[in-house]
């Protein structure tokens, strides 16, 4: 005959056995939680436990003890918090790492955003008291390091070119070359911008060759501008051709034209003094001739996150009062951190040592040679289950800058003897200060041109607490 369920049955379901959530919130472990996490957190933490214990327990299984529901609960917050953002160590020798937040802020920036801890004067003239104009210190330092009559920011580069477009092209025929017809990270398409700004996209060249006479047959009486965009993470090399910004402005005489350069990384000093290839720069592009010039500030220029946007002053007058320009924005954090950046340009004897993107990009390889000698020294005299070799590398600047330019570089190799490579770097991210490195050849490549000053006392200890792992144990 069929079993009949009982209330006997009922009251030994395990589910009924788990502990409340008063008894966890009494344990000693869940208290720590709610000390360093706050109650609420930890709430979602016992709740979002005792749901995934009465979704897997079955009518036979054995109900947990409070000890490992307590264990639970706590590895649930700390597993969750792990994904906030923290500091890490970049051992990655990418520069410009998006995934970690590109340009590694300078102390002048970072010192500046203290001020932040009280009310600022983003908005205010002090003289009479009234509303005063936002960004007004970052945007004259703008104007001084690229020799532009007048600037404006806004949140990124891809903001600052769909503003751009909107503002002054709306209806009417942006002329750009097919092999500039950029993608760069999170699905943005140059070709979706200009559509969505409201002017109309016309293709000209090939996707290797473009030649000046290709935008001049283009040129129409609908015409609102030549945009010429700097392919900044990616390269048409062999047969290839771009026409020259200088040979761009020239259209001008034959037509009222404007004539827009969206650099991307936006450089404002001359890489090729610190061993890298050309990289248009912004004084550049004005000195140049044209219009209007549009750049990022947490690439070349190692500020935050933001959208520059250069040129003449009625045309950047005239896109600020355009809606989206308010959308757009950037807040007192940006506004101080870039001004400050800025700053450091004025001071250019002092800027490679000020400057960590830069300093980064410049570090002679001989240098960088005794840093890993120095980090190897170090794993070695832990007495760890590694293996630990310096060797030499390639770097790259990252985030969408200098595409295929290798930097040499000097690496320290950690082979572990009880795990593989995958599973050592895997915890290493897992450490309490993350530590993000490559893997070749089956070991830990950890370079040091990222490193920042103390970063080899931490990656000794995740080094201490990961790779030794099993020999403790």
């Amino acid at each position: 005959m069929p079993h009949r369920p009982t209330q006997q049955d009922g009251a030994s379901d395990p589910r009924r056995h788990l502990p409340s959530v008063s008894d966890l919130l009494e344990q000693e472990a869940v208290q720590a939680l709610v000390a360093e996490h706050s109650r609420p957190l930890a709430l979602d933490a016992i709740h979002g436990a005792l749901e995934r214990y009465r979704k897997t327990l079955t009518s036979t299984g054995a109900p947990p003890d409070l000890e490992a529901v307590t264990a639970t609960v706590v590895e649930s917050l700390r597993r969750n918090e792990h994904d906030r953002i923290r500091p890490v160590v970049n051992a990655t020798g990418v520069i410009l790492h998006t995934g970690l937040g590109r340009a590694v802020l300078p102390q002048r920036a970072v010192d500046a955003l203290a001020w932040a801890n009280r009310c600022v004067n983003l908005q205010i003239d002090l003289d009479t008291g009234e509303r005063g104009k936002r960004n007004y210190m970052t945007e004259q330092l703008l104007c001084k390091l690229t020799g532009a009559e007048a600037a404006m920011v806004v949140n990124n580069n891809a903001g600052a070119t769909l503003l751009i477009l909107a503002a002054l092209c709306e209806g009417k025929e942006v002329i750009v070359s097919r092999g500039q017809l950029i993608e760069i990270g999170g699905s943005y398409r140059l070709p979706d911008c200009v559509h969505q700004s409201g002017a109309i996209l016309v293709e000209v060249g090939t996707t290797n060759k473009t030649h000046l006479r290709d935008y001049e047959r283009a040129l129409t009486e609908n015409t609102g501008a030549i945009l010429r965009v700097n392919p900044s993470n990616y390269r048409v090399i062999g047969f290839s051709q771009q026409v020259p910004l200088a040979d761009l402005v020239t259209l001008k005489e034959k037509q009222d034209v404007l004539v827009i350069d969206d650099l991307g990384c936006g450089a404002l000093v001359n890489l090729e003094e610190h061993g890298l290839p050309h990289e248009p720069t912004a004084p550049d592009s004005i000195a140049a001739g044209a219009d209007l010039c549009c750049f990022s500030g947490d690439k070349m220029i190692g500020g935050p996150q933001a959208g520059i946007i250069v040129g003449r002053e009625e045309l950047v007058s005239k896109i600020r009062r355009h809606p989206l320009t308010r959308m757009l924005r950037v807040g007192k954090l940006t506004d101080l951190a870039l001004e400050h950046t800025l700053r450091m340009f004025l001071a250019p004897e002092r800027l490679l040592e000020e400057h960590p993107t830069l300093r980064m990009i410049a570090t002679p390889a001989k240098d960088l040679k005794r840093a890993a000698q120095r980090l190897k020294r170090r794993i070695d005299r832990e007495g760890l289950p590694v293996d630990a070799t310096v060797a030499e590398g390639e770097s790259t600047t990252g985030g969408g800058s200098l595409p295929a330019v290798p930097i040499p570089t000097y690496v320290v190799n950690v082979a572990p003897h009880n795990l593989s490579a995958q599973e050592l770097a895997g915890r290493l991210r897992q450490h309490d200060t993350p530590v993000i490195a490559r893997i070749r050849d089956d070991q830990v490549a950890l370079d040091v041109r990222t490193l920042m000053p103390g970063d080899d006392s931490i990656i000794v200890a995740a080094l201490r607490a990961c790779a030794g792992r099993e020999e403790r144990a």
